[in-house]
């Protein structure tokens, strides 16, 4: 069984495939904001899409409470920085 869970208390998403913890999503909050720290996959579960799952976990959580999400790590901003889809909450 595979699921990708939003850990309020942790500052994170999870991804768990069968009960293994196999990458996360961290992010720290500064001024109100989250901040996108690591994302991080095991890399046997590379090409995947856990990476994207995670961070799209994040942003999910942000647009519910109004929050602006600030990329940092090398992932988040890649798949962020100049896309329309994300706008609403950077």
């Amino acid at each position: 069984m595979e699921r990708i869970v939003f850990e309020e208390n942790n500052n994170r998403s999870l991804a768990i495939f069968d009960n293994n913890e196999v990458g996360y999503c961290e992010f720290e909050i500064k001024d109100n904001k989250w901040y996108i720290m690591h994302t991080v996959v095991l890399p046997e579960y590379g090409g995947r899409g856990i990476a994207k799952r995670l961070v799209l976990t994040l942003i999910n959580e942000a647009r519910k409470r109004n929050i602006k999400i600030v990329p940092i790590c090398s992932y988040a901003v890649k798949m962020m920085i100049g896309n329309e889809e994300f706008k609403d909450v950077m």
